[in-house]
């Protein structure tokens, strides 16, 4: 009896975000879009992460549009959205009624499975997605962050104890499948052999998992998990594919072939596609990490995300402060224990590094603090998984406007509905929700965006 794994394409969302800072255009993924359809895949995941902001800011391209674009010529694949919950694809929390149109207008546009995380696993913080997503008939799949306190999973926090629990929690909430999330390369092939093992004990639904390549084990991890009885991997196209992405999809089809788990794909369509995209990312050659080596052994440690890293080094050149790297990273996983251990998964990855840049740049630990990681101490995002350091939340909370002590309900009920003030906002130049939505999101850069897409700047 076979039971072939199930492949989710990552390469026109996060295999090019970890590997070009998701500056792929649209008119790139158009050019391949139809032969991508050929293959096979369980899904492509199209939409969500980085690839709403790097749209609207960088790009000046409609997110919404590639969406519709790709469905039209992906007609045969599904198509998956990623997104952080209730920070959809922005950086804090919105309220629900935002979040619900979110969802609704997504699902009209061709989304059909609606990936979602909490970036601190807080299940509160996905109650009104998923009842959204069922609202509209589609696909719930839940991405629990795998992370580690250590080197190996275990501990005090991130054990096997600690994913099946969780996993049981979404299940009940209404998930049709669940993903292992490693946002950078951490799982060693013995412990995703021993978590996905227990997952497929303990629940019903399948179970997929999600690995970067940083670290160089990925593929390892994979064969592991696949062994135990995964039931969904992630993969990109070759040139879009290792270092801080994913492994690649031609090699992971090739070492299935003639088991009981080949997926059964064309290798030659496999190579087709994969040697077209190698022209593709020759565009886009200044986004890519200048390093040798194409694995980094340091994530281990620093356990900062492939789409972070890519952009980490862009940042620190712009500011001339590329030597800076190596320090940052070691300021990393020490800012994140005093935090709380939060799973360095978006946003909560973006503010634990840009607090870490601050520390070091600035000559001094939590010498400025940003708004974010103020609003997080307090609260604003969820709970952590481990309490905050109490001499670091005093230092952060002091003077804090809305007081030293946080709160313990679920966040987005103190949020009051912003649909219609978006919507008021937006009046004479947002043509319909999309637009609406993508001022709802990122007012500034939101705003901008639609008045030159309309033509309507000064």
């Amino acid at each position: 009896m076979t039971q072939p794994v199930k492949f989710t394409d990552e390469t026109f969302r996060d295999g090019q975000q970890s590997i070009i800072a998701t500056r792929m255009r649209t008119e790139d993924m158009k050019a391949i879009a139809s032969e991508m359809d050929k293959v096979g895949f369980y899904c492509s995941e199209v939409a969500g992460g980085a690839t709403f902001d790097v749209a609207i800011r960088y790009l000046n391209e409609d997110p919404w549009e590639r969406i519709r674009i790709l469905r039209e010529l992906m007609p045969n694949t599904k198509l998956q959205m990623h997104f952080r919950g209730q920070n959809l694809v922005g950086y804090r929390q919105y309220p629900d009624d935002v979040v619900n149109s979110f969802v609704h207008h997504a699902s009209k546009q061709g989304i059909d499975i609606f990936r979602m995380f909490d970036a601190l696993d807080d299940e509160r913080n996905l109650k009104t997605c998923i009842k959204a997503v069922k609202e509209c008939g589609k696909e719930v799949q839940i991405q629990l962050q795998y992370s580690l306190t250590g080197l190996k999973l275990g501990g005090p926090i991130y054990n096997i104890d600690y994913y099946v629990n969780k996993a049981k929690i979404v299940e009940k909430m209404g998930a049709d499948s669940i993903s292992i999330a490693d946002t950078c390369g951490m799982p060693s092939p013995d412990d995703a052999y021993n978590l996905i093992k227990a997952l497929k004990k303990a629940i019903k639904i399948p179970v997929g998992l999600h690995a970067h390549n940083n670290s160089g084990m990925a593929s390892m991890a994979y064969l592991k998990a696949i062994e135990a009885g995964v039931d969904i991997i992630d993969t990109a196209s070759g040139p879009f594919a290792v270092r801080s992405s994913f492994p690649a999809t031609e090699t992971m089809a090739f070492a299935l072939k003639g088991t009981s788990r080949d997926p059964g794909f064309d290798i030659s369509q496999l190579v087709k596609i994969s040697d077209h995209l190698e022209g593709v990312a020759q565009k886009y050659k200044e986004f890519m990490p200048e390093k040798i080596s194409p694995i980094d052994i340091n994530a281990l440690v620093s356990q900062v995300p492939g789409g972070m890293l890519t952009n980490l080094l862009f940042q620190l050149k712009q500011l001339k402060a590329e030597d800076k790297y190596e320090e940052v990273c070691k300021e990393v996983p020490r800012v994140r224990s005093e935090l709380g251990y939060p799973p360095l998964a978006t946003p909560a990855s973006q503010m634990i590094v840009a607090q870490s840049v601050q520390n070091v740049l600035l000559g001094g630990r939590y010498k400025m603090v940003s708004r974010q990681i103020k609003d997080y101490v307090y609260g604003l995002y969820g709970k952590p998984p481990y309490p905050i350091d109490p001499d670091v939340q005093k230092m952060i909370l002091k003077n804090y406007e809305k007081g030293d002590t946080p709160i313990t309900c679920r966040p987005a009920d103190l949020l009051e509905p912003e649909l219609d003030k978006a919507e008021e906002a937006t009046r004479g130049i947002a043509r319909d929700m999309g637009d609406i939505l993508i001022y709802a999101i990122d007012p500034v850069n939101g705003m901008r965006f639609l008045k030159q897409k309309y033509g309507l700047n000064d």
